[in-house]
């Protein structure tokens, strides 16, 4: 008898242990954007992962720009606020999310811009940080943007006039105010064209501007973001960064081989971002209503990053619009349409797109065999047979 119960107890331990795996936590909060508006309606919420890796999101907003991801595995997260380019607005390092009520990680890009401007403003002057805004950073990021501001206030060098007009630049593209930023970054390079800071905001600020016209205006815009981004490259060749959203511009001017040749230079120089950035490059070839090499951008990001599961939900879209579809309705999809689908439910199963790759699924389950099967629940199966 005695040993029938040290039996059931140790079953105990198994079934409590099990369900101590199983635990799972949620992040939530709300995004205001640069405007001071909540950013409603909108894809721009990515969470990753840090202690092991591990990718969610785009998560996208309501209504009232709040956000909510549910199914965490508990760990330490980095959670970002993106563009639809994938570039990051801002983000927060470091959650260590727990059981219990959804961790709060909200995102105020428009206070964010002003605490920056009043902190570049503070060492221009030569003051420093001030006590509240010294108290309103963490002990990590204190240090950081000391040593960032100071670097960025003696690469600007101390000329007045360039202070000015980088600073006017600033404050009119963190406004989205195109025009203005254009104008003011330009006379900032004419003042020292040897500021890799100035180059690259006068190059978003003119692809920014490039998207607000059409015909002769766009192209030209664009064509001047090109030749800016081009101007930063030379002065750092090395920046990862800069090759990618040079890339990005290359696409909207549907320059694709540029494009690719750029992004993979991106790769090259940051390779644990590769998959990322041949992600964003789809991206903005599907925008511009360039499918086949959108296609071929993302099937690049899966095959260096075989668990971006937006990437391998993208590619399956991708491969969906090439099955063959017959007089009785029947879909035959091309080879890895299916695989694809399935690896985005095996990496995200409850992610933003996982019911959409279920409905893609059951189209072409005719053709092939698409049955989809919760890791989780194989897990449990495999568990009572091992009794």
């Amino acid at each position: 008898m005695k040993f029938r119960n040290a039996v059931l107890s140790a079953a105990g331990v198994l079934l409590f242990t099990a369900a101590c795996f199983a635990q799972t936590t949620s992040i939530e909060g709300d995004v205001i954007g640069p405007d001071g508006k909540p950013m409603a309606n909108v894809k721009c919420v990515v969470i990753d992962r840090k202690d092991i890796k591990g990718h969610y999101g785009p998560v996208k907003t309501d209504k009232k720009g709040h956000y909510f991801h549910a199914g965490l595995p508990i760990g330490t997260y980095k959670v970002s606020v993106v563009d639809e380019s994938g570039k990051v607005l801002d983000s927060v390092d470091n959650v260590r999310s727990k059981l219990g009520d959804p961790l709060p990680v909200n995102f105020n890009l428009a206070a964010n811009a002003a605490k920056m401007a009043a902190r570049q403003k503070a060492l221009e002057s030569g003051q420093g940080l001030t006590k509240e805004e010294a108290r309103d950073m963490t002990p990590e990021q204190r240090p950081a943007m000391e040593k960032e501001m100071e670097a960025r206030k003696k690469e600007l060098s101390k000329n007045k006039e360039l202070m000015d007009a980088y600073n006017n630049g600033m404050t009119a593209l963190q406004a989205k105010q195109y025009d203005q930023a254009v104008t003011s970054l330009t006379k900032a390079s004419e003042i020292d064209p040897k500021q890799v800071a100035v180059w690259s905001y006068l190059a978003e600020a003119n692809v920014g501007l490039a998207k607000s016209k059409t015909g002769p205006e766009r192209d030209a815009a664009l064509a001047k973001g090109l030749e800016a981004y081009q101007k930063a490259l030379e002065l750092k060749p090395d920046d990862a960064a800069a090759h990618n959203n040079y890339a990005l511009a290359l696409a909207q001017a549907k320059k694709t081989p540029e494009a690719q040749a750029e992004l993979t230079k991106a790769a090259q120089l940051e390779p644990a971002k590769a998959g990322q950035y041949y992600y964003n490059l789809g991206a903005v070839l599907v925008n511009t209503g360039q499918t086949e090499p959108a296609c071929d951008a993302f099937k690049k990001a899966i095959e260096t990053d075989a668990s971006y599961a937006e990437a391998q939900y993208q590619y399956g879209n991708c491969l969906f619009a090439k099955a063959q579809v017959s007089t009785d309705g029947k879909v035959t999809p091309v080879p890895g349409t299916a695989e694809a689908f399935q690896k985005y439910l095996e990496l995200a199963p409850t992610g933003p797109n996982a019911e959409a790759a279920k409905g893609m699924l059951q189209a072409i389950s005719a053709s092939v065999d698409v049955k989809y099967a919760n890791p989780a629940a194989q897990q449990k199966k495999g568990a009572k047979k091992g009794k």
